[in-house]
């Protein structure tokens, strides 16, 4: 196991560095931020010191072996746009990102799991059937079409929910969250569901397609013909053979919600990262753009480190073949 850890490790910094090497050439291109720092009055003498002051005009070898030198110290360069240190930028705003990332998460599984269970169990009632239907819709809807269905609905028919925002939040020592106050709850909620629906729909048709093909295979027929009843045969046997599926996607969709949750947080108004890249793309923000792919980057590849180990806890098998492949070396 610690040698299983240790290599992904190892992996896990060759792709942060790749994706860094990547994410600093591709900026390169997206335009010249000190077009946006100064006015078109601003001489070309002027010009040339900003640029040297940046360290722009620097070799682009220079330039990324600084960047990921400072960055191995914590310090991820100073916003163009902003005149603030990134980190500061990113701290302030991640948060708001991660609580509802993980919010719409654990309300796609909450949801998504038990009703691929029933439509796996019952694939033929009319609430499986109303179900499938529902996540067609679901599956078809983009997500900033869902966003102002909600915002029109909750919002401005029935004035329930706030429209945009993340209401009142409480700091927690440098964490701020909105859990602990009556609008903050109220400001997650249409946000969490637009962010969460994709997700569930495809936990729930993930879940169901495991499930009906568990339930044809030997061992489920022969718990069957000991006489163990149907609950511990549904969800002690059955179900838990689904979980390694269910573990992969929701870890990968976990990575995928944090990283693209731009569209949800643009249409709420949501103070998370999506609006922060969104404003850097437009300003040519070099430092808040690369560090922001590179924090992706680490979720990813730190969602899928806990996936690998997880398959361990939920999969003997997995087990049985790692220690078979240890003797046999």
């Amino acid at each position: 196991m610690l040698a299983f850890v240790v290599r992904r490790l190892a992996q896990s910094v060759a792709v942060m560095l790749a994706v860094g090497f990547i994410a600093f050439a591709m900026f390169r291109f997206v335009g010249d931020p000190v077009n946006s720092l100064v006015g078109q009055d601003t001489s070309i003498e002027d010009r040339a010191k900003l640029r040297h002051d940046l360290g722009l005009d620097d070799p682009f070898v220079v330039q990324f072996a600084r960047f990921l030198g400072h960055a191995a110290e914590g310090n991820f360069g100073v916003s163009y746009q902003f005149a603030e240190p990134v980190q500061r930028l990113i701290g302030e705003r991640l948060p708001a990102t991660l609580e509802l990332s993980f919010t719409a998460v654990l309300l796609a599984l909450a949801v998504g799991v038990p009703m691929g269970v029933y439509t796996g169990l019952n694939p033929h009632t009319w609430l499986s059937r109303l179900f499938m239907s529902m996540s067609l819709v679901g599956v078809s809807l983009p997500t900033f079409l869902t966003g102002i269905l909600l915002i029109w609905i909750f919002s401005v028919v029935l004035g329930w929910l706030p429209s945009f925002g993340r209401g009142d939040v409480v700091n927690l020592g440098g964490w701020t969250t909105g859990f602990l106050t009556l609008s903050g709850i109220k400001s997650l909620i249409m946000p969490a569901i637009t962010l969460a629906l994709f997700q569930m729909t495809l936990i729930m048709r993930l879940v169901r397609a495991e499930m009906l093909e568990v339930m044809r295979t030997d061992y489920i027929k022969f718990a069957r013909a000991r006489g163990l009843p149907n609950r511990m045969v549904h969800f002690g046997h059955a179900l838990k053979n689904t979980l390694v599926p269910v573990i992969t996607i929701t870890g990968l969709q976990l990575g995928s919600v944090i990283a693209f949750a731009v569209v949800t947080e643009t249409v709420f108004q949501w103070p998370g990262m999506g609006l922060l890249i969104v404003q850097a793309i437009g300003f040519a923000d070099v430092p808040v753009m690369s560090s922001y792919l590179m924090l992706v980057a680490f979720f990813f590849v730190a969602i899928n480190l806990i996936v690998d180990l997880l398959y361990y806890a939920v999969d003997p098998r997995l087990r049985l073949d790692r220690a078979a492949g240890a003797h046999g070396h």
